[in-house]
């Protein structure tokens, strides 16, 4: 992984400032300390950090097209680079390093934006077409990577993390009050909307194209399930269990694929264990090296699961303990790398393992991420797969959030996570007065927030997966949770149940065969039997999950008492300090806590919002 940053000037080709450019990069440095690079041209500036992981020697970018009118800067990586080289060796295209990421330049000269059809891989990049003075920026499929932009005045300016943008002195720090209320309604902000108000993330499966006229935004993918009763009958069972686990060893060994050492996350649940086992067959006797995260507090351990699944594979297995000190003591660095405030602690942990893993010499590694929303792994699915959504009385509240459901999903049918009529009142309370009056311009429920054509005529754990990827995995897990917190420590993760070939197959497998007989995951633990302990295979779901702040107010912190502090909220202007008091009174009680999966974390959100203000200079509510 790398981390680029840029701008060019639209219209004109104003000289760019390459002391701004140098100062936005610099924001980056922990995304690729290994190697630098930098193009300018005519009112155009692009630059990169790397982390060199395929030809560390001779793969540093910018990279260029054999006439040098084609330049790249990619953050990610290209698994099926070798095939890709191949044929476009064959078409005569000439290659100056060994570098995956070089095949989407001569891809570009064949196929121009179509290369997207072409790669298996996570990614953000920016080519940039010198003979028609054109930018072209895409995201991965899966949004795996981030990749985010903005206007300032006539500069567009993009990056892959907000924090180098601000630098850019015509971007606002201001708050984006929908982006903080996606963040109290949903698992987290959802794309194009971040937390500043002059700030887009790019949504995963689309690009843009810039030139000196406008700013073109276009999807080119995006997770599509069958309507009901339409498309071929379904195969026998054996067929997707075979089929899935083939393309599963596939995509292991396309992850395995680095000029670097290759590490492991071991969770002690299904979806890791699945992982490492069909890396560790891969590897023909080499001996894998596991990374784990174990609590002191044993209502959140998984050790004993972890050191089940790394004895059988006879791994090197490293283990970090993690209680609510370590929590506090990591949690402002955390929102400074995550960007945005956060409703779970457990991005520290994730932000301590891979300080662990780049420790330990290594700088990727691979994680069982994604296979809970694509395989219906929550217990939610459950219902869904039966048909059952609950039953509900017709009085008032019943219409207002069938109205709002019909808003958000275009269907009163649909259940996602909460009556969010409901919560509306609950979180308005959380905010302070002057923010409650604005609350009809910024409530996030009065926005599109999905493709509802998506969802409609689709069977209703296929409508659950699609929400769970669009609001809980592409923008939170893969982002805050995953790509910021392993990038903090110049560790890349790869995620094999994301690869585009076995996410466009999980489409076609029938739901009853993701739920069957109410029971989770079943196609992917039938791949997993035989590799994966029974133990592990059979337990409940087991979310990941990590102290709370009540466990934090506990500390008795001096640092986090101040950032509660009721005069610190009432400057803050954006919550109000009396509901906060109040939640820190109830937080306090003795055996107090919030359910990690039921449950909303509002007095971590304040928390983390206060240092997001602190870290980005975010200006107080008035």
């Amino acid at each position: 992984m790398c981390g680029l940053t840029g701008f060019m000037h639209l219209p004109d080709r104003r000289p760019v400032d390459s002391t701004l450019l140098a100062t936005m990069a610099e924001k980056l440095d922990h995304r690729g300390p290994d190697s630098s690079g930098t193009f300018i041209d005519d009112g155009i500036g692009i630059t990169l950090r790397r982390l060199s992981i395929i030809d560390p020697d001779g793969g540093d970018q910018p990279i260029y097209s054999e006439d040098g009118t084609v330049v790249l800067i990619c953050n990610g990586e290209i698994f099926n680079h070798p095939e890709l080289r191949r044929e476009l060796a064959r078409k005569g295209h000439r290659f100056r390093t060994g570098c995956d990421v070089e095949v989407l330049v001569h891809l570009y000269e064949e196929e121009g934006v179509d290369l997207l059809k072409r790669v298996n891989g996570q990614f953000a990049f920016a080519i940039y077409d010198r003979n028609i003075r054109r930018l072209f920026i895409a995201r991965d499929h899966l949004g795996i990577l981030p990749m985010y932009y903005a206007r300032a005045g006539e500069d567009f300016v993009f990056g892959s993390e907000i924090k180098s943008i601000l630098e850019h002195p015509g971007i606002s720090r201001t708050a984006d009050l929908t982006g903080l209320d996606q963040v109290l309604t949903f698992p987290g902000p959802v794309s194009p909307r971040t937390m500043f108000r002059d700030v887009s993330s790019l949504e995963n499966g689309h690009y843009l194209l810039v030139d000196e006229g406008a700013v073109q935004k276009v999807r080119y993918w995006d997770l599509e399930y069958p309507i009901e009763g339409e498309g071929p009958r379904p195969e026998p069972d054996e067929f997707y269990i075979a089929a899935l686990r083939e393309l599963l060893t596939r995509s292991v060994g396309y992850r395995q694929r680095a000029d670097v050492p290759v590490g492991y996350y071991l969770s002690g649940g299904l979806d890791s264990g699945l992982i490492t086992a069909l890396a560790a067959e891969r590897g023909r006797g080499r001996r894998l090296t596991c990374f784990s995260v174990a609590f002191k507090d044993h209502g959140l351990d998984e050790s004993g699961y972890q050191r089940l699944m790394a004895d059988k594979l006879s791994a090197d297995h490293h283990q970090l303990v993690f209680g609510p000190a370590e929590v506090g003591a990591d949690l402002r660095r955390m929102v400074y790398h995550a960007e945005c405030p956060v409703k779970e602690t457990f991005n520290t942990c994730s932000l301590a393992l891979s300080e662990k893993v780049r420790d330990a010499g290594f700088k990727v590694v691979l994680t069982g991420e994604g296979a809970d929303e694509l395989f219906g792994g929550y217990i939610g699915y459950r219902f869904d797969s039966a048909g059952r959504r609950g039953r509900r009385d017709q009085g008032l509240d019943t219409l207002l959030e069938d109205e709002v459901r019909r808003r958000l999903w275009g269907d009163s049918a649909i259940f996602y996570e909460k009556n969010y009529h409901a919560w509306a009142e609950t979180k308005n309370e959380l905010y302070s007065p002057g923010v409650q009056e604005a609350f009809p311009e910024f409530d996030c429920l009065n926005f599109p927030i999905v493709d509802q054509s998506s969802l409609q005529g689709r069977h209703p754990l296929h409508q659950r997966s699609y929400l769970d990827f669009k609001l809980r995995l592409t923008d939170h897990l893969l982002a805050d949770h995953g790509d910021r917190m392993a990038l903090a420590n110049s560790v890349e993760t790869r995620y094999p149940f994301l690869d585009i070939d076995v996410v466009e197959f999980t489409t076609r497998i029938p739901p009853m065969l993701k739920v069957k007989n109410m029971t989770e995951k079943y196609v992917l633990k039938r791949v997993a039997q035989g590799r994966v302990p029974a133990e592990i295979i059979d337990r409940e779901k087991f979310g990941f999950r990590a102290p709370s702040s009540p466990a934090l107010l506990r500390q008795n912190n001096e640092w986090t008492q101040d950032m509660l502090s009721y005069s610190r909220i009432a400057r803050q202007g954006y919550f109000d300090p009396d509901v906060v008091e109040a939640l820190k009174s109830r937080y306090r009680t003795p055996g107090s806590d919030v359910h990690p999966h039921l449950g909303d974390d509002l007095l971590l959100i304040v928390l983390t919002f206060g240092i997001l203000m602190d870290e980005f200079g975010i200006p107080s509510y008035s």
